[in-house]
C-alpha cells in the first residue's frame, strides 16, 4: 500500500515575526516497486527530496503517489539570503539523509539559489539538482520559460502560494510591521531613515507576479498579491505554472538538457550561460602529486 506523504500544517501569516523552523521530515513512505506508474522508471531510485519551504506544498502534492520517495525534508525559507548558511544548511541535511540505509538518490527542491547550493555533495548517493537560477524556474517549468518572462517583464518580483505562506512580500504589511521593529530597536527617527533604504531597493520592481501550480493557491492569496502590487504601484500578472520540471525531478526523469546529476564527491558550479549550473571540475587530491 503506498501512503501519501502529509503535508505539515502551519499557520499562515504575515507578521515578520514567523517562528524559527530548522526543517521538518515527513515518516518514512514505504517502497512498492511494482506500482510504477507509466513513463516512469521501471525501478526508480529509492530517493530522498530536500526543498526549500517556498516548494513543500507543490513537492508533497506531486509525490504523495511515488512509492520511491521515502523521506522529504524541508528547510526554512530565506537560506538564500545567506549563501554560505545554506550551503551548510543543505549540506547538514544531506548528510543526514545519507544515513537512511534505502537512499540511492537526494534530489534537492532548489535551483542555484544565490550560489548557495555550490559545493554541496554526497559520500555514497546520487545528487540530482535542477537547472535553476531558483524555485521560480520550478514553479514556470523550464528555465526557458523563466529566461523568456524575466527577458520581457524585468521588474518582476515573484509571489506564489509558499513565498506568500513563508514569507512578508512587499507591500503595506511588509513596511507597517517593519517600521514598528525599527522604531523598537533603533527609535523612530532611525526607523524613517532605513525604511527609506528599503523603499529604494523596491524601486527597481515594477511588477508583481502570482505563479502557482494550482496547489495552495487560494483567491485570498490571489487578492493579498493585488492589494500588495496597487500599493507599491506596480502592475500585477497571474501566470499558471506548468508541473513537468517538478514531476519530472521526483519521478526520476533526469535529462541532461534540465537537470545535473552528480556522482558522489561531486558538486556543482554556476554557468555564465544557458545551463545555468555543471558539474564542477574535481579537486585534485592532497596525495597528488604537484
Amino acid at each position: 500500500m503506498i501512503l501519501a506523504i502529509p503535508a505539515p500544517k502551519i499557520k499562515r501569516t504575515h507578521g515578520l515575526e514567523l517562528r524559527p523552523d530548522s526543517g521538518y521530515d515527513s515518516p518514512p513512505v514505504p517502497n512498492d516497486d511494482h506500482n510504477s506508474e507509466a513513463g516512469m522508471p521501471r525501478d526508480p531510485l529509492r530517493t530522498a527530496v530536500i526543498t526549500c519551504a517556498v516548494l513543500d506544498i507543490e513537492i508533497r502534492q506531486f509525490a504523495r503517489d511515488l512509492a520511491h520517495i521515502i523521506h522529504i525534508h524541508t528547510l526554512e525559507q530565506g537560506l538564500h539570503n545567506e549563501p554560505d548558511k545554506l550551503r551548510q544548511t543543505l549540506q547538514e541535511a544531506i548528510t543526514r539523509a545519507e544515513q537512511l540505509p534505502d537512499i540511492q538518490a537526494i534530489v534537492l527542491g532548489y535551483g542555484l539559489c544565490s550560489r548557495g547550493t555550490e559545493g554541496v555533495r554526497t559520500t555514497r548517493a546520487k545528487l540530482v539538482i535542477p537547472r535553476a537560477h531558483d524555485c521560480i524556474t520550478l514553479l514556470l517549468g523550464s528555465k526557458e520559460r523563466y529566461a523568456e518572462y524575466v527577458k520581457q517583464n524585468p521588474g518582476t518580483y515573484w509571489y506564489s502560494p509558499g513565498w506568500n505562506l513563508h514569507h512578508i512580500p512587499p507591500g503595506k504589511d511588509r513596511y507597517d510591521k517593519l517600521y514598528q521593529q525599527y522604531c523598537e530597536k533603533y527609535g523612530q527617527d532611525n526607523a524613517q531613515f532605513l525604511m527609506e533604504q528599503e523603499q529604494a531597493w523596491f524601486k527597481s520592481y515594477n511588477r508583481a507576479t502570482y505563479v502557482d501550480l494550482g496547489v495552495g493557491v487560494t483567491e485570498a492569496d490571489l487578492q493579498y498579491t493585488r492589494q500588495c502590487a496597487d500599493w507599491l504601484g506596480w502592475s500585477c500578472d497571474h501566470r499558471h505554472g506548468d508541473p513537468a520540471l517538478l514531476m519530472a525531478l521526483l519521478s526520476g526523469d533526469w535529462d541532461n538538457d534540465r537537470f545535473v546529476v552528480l556522482e558522489p564527491g561531486q558538486s556543482i558550479r554556476m554557468t555564465a550561460d544557458e545551463r545555468v549550473i555543471e558539474p564542477a571540475p574535481a579537486c585534485p587530491s592532497q596525495d597528488s602529486p604537484a
